[in-house]
């Protein structure tokens, strides 16, 4: 008698909530494909009633909430952060990161977006002005909502289980 194969990893998404204007996009693609959402803070955020959403409120803290996702994250996962500290860890662990404007954080351009960060913090802290990011828009929120879905569709084609 030969033991039945085990069913494929299923697809998680991670949610580093705290200031992250695509969670309304989130939960629709995640309903879409049944997929298991973790909304990560520092604070009570409001989430859908929905079987498939958990909110994880972690301890005040620089990082927790970090931590907390890249201590889970793994191949098969999707994270959404705009920490590059924190996509880093988590695109060294395997997991599929966006930020919220849609850009794909992979081991090919991460330590490129890290050493900037990085550079761009040091001119700040040298009383250089840096300016800020530019206002969230509309064509971001469709920028993300196309690379969640490619992220998905990527995931399903590396066998990873969806719904």
């Amino acid at each position: 008698m030969s033991a039945a194969a085990a069913p494929p990893p299923r697809i998680r998404i991670f949610v580093d909530a705290d200031a992250c204007p695509v969670k309304a996009e989130i939960y629709r693609v995640a309903d879409r494909y049944r997929l298991a959402v973790f909304v990560v803070s520092n604070s009570l955020i409001a989430i859908p009633s929905s079987t498939l959403i958990e909110r994880v409120v972690v301890e005040a803290g620089p990082d927790v909430a970090d931590g907390w996702i890249a201590d889970r994250a793994h191949a098969g996962d999707i994270v959404v952060t705009s920490d590059v500290p924190l996509a880093a860890r988590c695109v060294r662990a395997g997991a599929e990161v966006l930020g919220p404007a849609g850009r794909r954080h992979d081991t090919a351009s991460i330590g490129m977006t890290l050493a900037t960060r990085n550079l761009m913090e040091d001119l700040r802290s040298a009383g250089q002005v840096t300016g800020g990011p530019r206002p969230f828009a509309q064509k971001d929120r469709s920028a993300f909502l196309n690379a969640l879905d490619a992220a998905v569709a990527r995931l399903r084609k590396a066998g990873f289980a969806a719904g």
